[in-house]
């Protein structure tokens, strides 16, 4: 059992003076308040162990250090990728037929949108489709059917209207 009042003690004693310290090491206040955090999350999963430390709040400092360390690290291998592969291939704006299917997939309800997405983009079997949405074969193949149908006349109404206009 853990010793939430003693958790919610410490926490209160040293929280101000944790993130001060881990704002000064980071220079980022956002930063130092996610590896604050993240710091007295893993404390409070251990607090049987660490509530018993001679000083806790040594123990909490050190994994906030480490914590920003770490996404400091990670932040800079990032960027000598960035660098190293230089920029990502801009990614094309969805052409006009993407545009009108998700349109036509947001009127539907969801369990026909979730059935069309695993079925046709996924190339989930029914059994599969079945399996990940917890309905029966049967009512996949429903909603599939459903789906397609109210689909057609989505997007045969949508080129009608373009049509017209």
């Amino acid at each position: 059992m853990r010793d939430v009042e003693g958790f919610d003690e410490f926490y209160r004693g040293s929280r101000q003076r944790l993130l001060g310290y881990v704002y000064v090491v980071t220079g980022d206040l956002a930063e130092a308040q996610d590896a604050a955090q993240e710091a007295y999350v893993r404390a409070w999963q251990r607090w049987a162990t660490v509530g018993r430390y001679q000083d806790p709040e040594a123990w909490v400092r050190l994994v906030a250090t480490r914590i920003a360390v770490s996404r400091w690290r990670s932040l800079r291998s990032r960027v000598r990728a960035h660098v190293r592969h230089g920029p990502s291939d801009p990614v094309p704006e969805p052409g006009p037929d993407t545009v009108d299917i998700v349109t036509a997939m947001r009127r539907l309800p969801q369990e026909q949108r979730t059935a069309l997405t695993l079925y046709y983009l996924l190339g989930l079997s029914v059994a599969d489709v079945a399996r990940e949405t917890g309905a029966p074969a049967g009512t996949v193949k429903a909603r599939l059917a459903r789906g397609r149908a109210a689909l057609t006349g989505l997007l045969t109404v949508d080129m009608e209207e373009a049509r017209d206009a």
